[in-house]
């Protein structure tokens, strides 16, 4: 055996988001919120995430504590702050369904400091290296924002809009590069654009006039340390293309795009379809639903309407056929004719792509259409952006990965003592694996899903059938004994390798590792793949690869990466508005 690389210690890029009552007001908004954070993540980003509590939440327990016991401020701090502790954890909940590694530290396991008045104080220590740590080891990490620790009073809040301070003061503190603050509004405006719809937009603007133009949008402290410590700020919208950018720049207005409306055919709604039609049900504003096509339309009971008819699924003028059905042949052809045709195609089908990569990418060249299948390998673990961006530059001549995670799981079940029909049962019921799991057991899935990322990152034509790989069928008591008996665990590892003549070496085999092993450590349904790049460096991508949340997750953040580069039109400027319009990138 091979053996397998340890992924070096390389510096990411750090963004930090905050998200506010504005737009976590209900239960509901935290997968829409988690979906933005994961938005980050698969561009390659480390994310911490400040949050406030839900809508009215921090009023009403400020309340309830001056009912119980008056005007005490160094109680009533304790009271207001468990909204936000309680926000924290149910969002990093949230991404932990999608797939994302995501944790939580409260104020006092970060060193999260202020001094002042305990109901308006003014945040003045983080401990740095407990918070990069916990990003050593998460993608993702949930801060309850409004709240921090006090030498004097122990517990202290931060005033309205608190969370805004805490955003800024923690990337200048991490030395992130820009802090975007999630708001109900797609940037700083004029005048309020919900009184005034001829309200002009800021594209950019220095502290000093953001300070001015900003009010009540952004707390003034927030923009003061900003300023100090030369901290970019941008102010967004959930799923925005655009935002106000502050920083040291001159004045730039510009007019909102008018986000087009996509009209959606959906072909499938099994674990992963039905997933991805509840994310696009929640944004009506964005997307029209045609018939969602299925197999048995009759014994269907969701808000949608369904059809058995490709044709009608199909109807009307498509902007996005979103492919979940499976198989590798049998919507080739359909899939290929809407790219033909300049239709975008989604797909979390890694078998239809692996078996037609080369028709599918010349249909969409011809139609001038994307092509995009983030969830046909690693499910929430964003591998293949990954390996878009490193494949570009330096490039990558190695890839080693747990790339299924039902495999994972049975096998994780067999070592505890699991027979393979009882593991195999569980994985059923629990949505990992299909009635027919042969394409998993047998490796296929796995094959399917390295002849993709081979294509991608080394640019060579491996067709699926042609890498050897071992059954799950083969593995037996005496086997995971033996290993766990040397301190080590089975793991089904896909590998491949550029040769020096050009051609690569792969292979999907059930291998004994260490259990110091990063690919030892994934648990469950996760995956995990190390990318090796030309310049020796080896980058990790980690997440869970089964189960619907995570799958539907990516291919909704393809989805929302097309609407976000449709077309759109801006208003004309009005007389003598100075305003100066972009162009959007499409």
């Amino acid at each position: 055996m091979d053996q397998l690389p340890h992924p070096a210690a390389s510096p990411k890029r750090l963004c930090v988001l905050k998200f506010g009552s504005s737009v976590l007001e209900t239960e509901g908004d935290y997968a829409a919120v988690a979906n933005e954070v994961y938005r980050h993540v698969r561009e390659g980003e480390k994310v911490v995430a400040v949050v406030s509590a839900l809508a009215g939440e921090t009023d009403a327990l400020l309340n309830q504590g001056m009912r119980v016991g008056g005007e005490q401020p160094l109680l009533l701090a304790r009271v207001a702050r468990t909204g936000e502790l309680h926000s924290a954890a149910l969002l990093a909940l949230a991404l932990g369904q999608i797939g994302v590694r995501a944790c939580t530290l409260d104020p006092h396991e970060m060193g999260l400091v202020a001094e002042g008045d305990p109901l308006d104080s003014t945040l003045t220590g983080l401990d740095a290296e407990a918070v990069l740590a916990k990003l050593e080891l998460h993608d993702a990490l949930v801060v309850p924002g409004f709240t921090a620790g006090h030498t004097t009073h122990g517990i202290v809040t931060l005033g309205r809009g608190g969370t805004d301070l805490s955003a800024v003061f923690f990337a200048a503190r991490l030395d992130a590069h820009r802090v975007r603050l999630i708001k109900d509004v797609d940037g700083v405006y004029d005048q309020d654009p919900a009184k005034n719809p001829l309200a002009e937009r800021y594209a950019q603007l220095s502290y000093e006039e953001a300070a001015k133009a900003s009010a009540g949008l952004i707390q003034p402290k927030a923009i003061q340390v900003a300023q100090q410590r030369d901290v970019l700020i941008e102010v967004a919208a959930m799923g925005s293309a655009e935002e106000t950018t502050i920083a040291n720049l001159p004045l730039v207005k510009s007019l909102p795009l008018q986000r087009a409306k996509l009209r959606v055919a959906l072909l499938g709604c099994g674990t992963v379809g039905a997933g991805v039609m509840t994310y696009l049900l929640k944004r009506p504003d964005l997307f029209v639903l045609n018939r969602v096509l299925v197999r048995s339309p009759d014994r269907r009971d969701q808000p949608v309407l369904y059809t058995d008819s490709l044709a009608e699924a199909m109807t009307g003028e498509v902007d996005i056929v979103v492919e979940t059905m499976g198989g590798a042949h049998e919507y080739a052809d359909a899939l290929c004719d809407a790219l033909r045709g300049g239709t975008h195609v989604v797909t979390a089908n890694k078998a239809v792509v692996a078996a037609h990569y080369d028709a599918l990418h010349a249909c969409a060249a011809a139609g001038n259409a994307k092509l995009l299948y983030s969830g046909a390998v690693g499910g929430g673990a964003p591998v293949l952006e990954a390996v878009g961006r490193l494949a570009k530059q330096p490039g990558i001549v190695a890839l080693d990965g747990v790339v299924n995670g039902t495999v994972n799981f049975l096998l994780a079940r067999l070592a505890n003592g699991w027979s393979f029909d009882q593991a195999l049962a569980k994985a059923q019921e629990l949505g990992f694996a299909e009635a027919d799991p042969t394409s998993d057991v047998d490796g296929h899935d796995a094959a399917y899903k390295l002849s993709l990322l081979v294509r991608d990152a080394m640019g060579v034509a491996l067709p699926s059938d042609e890498i050897p790989k071992d059954s799950l069928r083969s593995v037996t008591a005496e086997a995971i004994l033996a290993a766990l008996a040397k301190g080590q665990v089975l793991k089904q590892v896909s590998r491949a390798r550029l040769l020096s003549d050009g051609k690569v070496e792969a292979s999907v085999r059930i291998e004994s590792l260490p259990g110091s092993h990063p690919l030892a450590r994934v648990t469950n349904t996760e995956n995990s793949v190390l990318i090796t790049a030309a310049d020796g460096t080896v980058h990790e991508v980690h997440g869970h690869g089964a189960g619907r949340w995570p799958t539907a997750a990516s291919v909704f953040a393809d989805i929302m990466d097309l609407q976000r580069a449709a077309p759109c039109q801006r208003s004309a400027p009005t007389a003598g508005s100075g305003v100066v319009p972009l162009r959007m990138s499409v």
